[in-house]
């Protein structure tokens, strides 16, 4: 199967791995999950693949088998760095990746997460993004100053609510985030391009006149702004949503350039792109570039056989088949490729990839799947922008309050 277009690729990267018992294989690294060493490793190997960015995950409560409270569990994975921290760390020692790091919209302040990207964006000259998130309720008490949502309890039968029951219940977090991110993009966009100076001649390192109150007021934050970090080099970083429902859909169709989604075929993934770009339509957004990715967690191996054997010693080590929010592609990079560019045709127009093991999956990724696709014509063979944006073919934006002023 070939295709005639490029497709955007991106990695998820999560502690040993997205299965539970990845840190157990004999390639992880469990005890270097807490150094910077090693996400420097797994990023440099991401690079080497021309990938377009990657993610890292982050949260403000422990690692947990369930969302609304902290498990028992001893033989998983507990404990991470802070993700914007390791992607500023990252930075200096890659040169075209883009640094996608996580960070929550409940607990946190938008001022607080703007500056955070804007240095990430400065430091990576022009390579950051940031992937909004709404925190879980066993985040709740490790800040004890509101409450959200908590989710039902499994029924007798075990079975959980369904995506659009979840979206349901955190409608008004999902609405909070929305201005969360709008407060941000604001304050990226207080400072205009040309307000440093720096001219000791005349006494004048700033236009005063060129820094702006951002002035929002709603329902969560009243904010007045400006930033005290200047304008980033991309203007926007990127900003990057995942949903499995309806409502974050409209979320990411409102306030994003990449949306992730978690299809399980071909069908459900063009009905998804539709309804996200139905919400972009109605939000006046028709006319902007809003990627819809594809999430799958990966098992990779060299034969069928190798990658079936791969996750049923996983499965083993766990005691239960792995399930989560994501579908698992389990087989070659032959046939990664193969399921990559039938949701391709769907409207995807890339993929984020979830390594279920670190580093093997990454390995694979980077060796085997990255030279299938550029076969079939479906992957670049180099970085042809020095952007995050330009890698996604998106433009920087204007300034919207240089606009107001003139």
């Amino acid at each position: 199967m070939t295709t005639t277009h490029h497709l955007h690729l991106a990695v998820a990267l999560d502690g040993a791995g997205w299965h539970p018992a990845a840190w157990r294989e004999p390639g992880a690294r469990p005890g270097e999950l807490l150094t910077a060493g090693y996400w420097a490793d797994l990023v440099a190997r991401a690079e080497s693949g021309l990938l377009d960015f990657v993610t890292i995950e982050d949260a403000l409560a422990l690692q947990s088998t369930g969302p609304n409270r902290h498990d028992d569990r001893v033989d998983q994975v507990r404990g991470r760095l802070d993700a914007v921290l390791i992607a500023s760390r990252v930075a200096p020692l890659t040169r075209h990746i883009g640094l996608v790091p996580t960070a929550t919209t409940t607990h946190t302040e938008p001022f607080h997460v703007s500056k955070a990207i804007a240095t990430l964006d400065f430091v990576s000259e022009g390579r950051a993004g940031w992937r909004a998130q709404l925190s879980k309720p066993l985040e709740n008490p490790h800040f004890g100053r509101r409450q959200v949502p908590t989710l039902p309890e499994p029924g007798p039968d075990g079975g959980l609510p369904s995506p659009d029951e979840i979206a349901t219940v955190f409608a008004d977090a999902f609405a909070e985030a929305e201005d969360f991110v709008t407060v941000v993009r604001r304050l990226w966009d207080s400072w205009e391009d040309d307000a440093e100076i720096r001219d000791a001649a005349t006494e004048r390192f700033i236009d005063r006149e060129k820094l702006h109150p951002v002035d929002f007021a709603g329902r969560w934050f009243s904010v007045r702004g400006p930033s005290i970090v200047p304008r980033p080099p991309q203007g926007q970083p990127l900003v990057t949503a995942l949903g499995h429902a309806s409502v974050p859909y409209r979320f990411g169709a409102r306030t994003a350039d990449v949306v992730y989604i978690t299809p399980r075929d071909a069908g459900q993934a063009g009905a998804a792109v539709e309804e996200i770009r139905a919400e972009q339509r109605a939000a006046g957004r028709a006319d902007e570039t809003v990627h819809v990715f594809g999430d799958l967690v990966v098992v990779l191996g060299a034969t069928a056989s190798a990658a079936e054997g791969r996750r049923g010693r996983l499965d083993g080590r766990l005691g239960a088949e792995y399930t989560g929010d994501a579908p698992v592609f389990t087989g070659t990079a032959a046939q990664l490729a193969d399921t990559l560019i039938e949701l391709s045709e769907a409207g995807l127009t890339g993929f984020r990839l979830r390594p279920a093991v670190l580093p093997d999956d990454l390995d694979t990724v980077v060796d085997a799947l990255v030279p299938e696709l550029r076969r079939r014509g479906a992957f670049r063979d180099a970085y042809r922008a020095d952007t995050l944006r330009g890698l996604l073919g998106l433009p920087r934006p204007a300034n919207r309050y240089a606009a107001t002023a003139r």
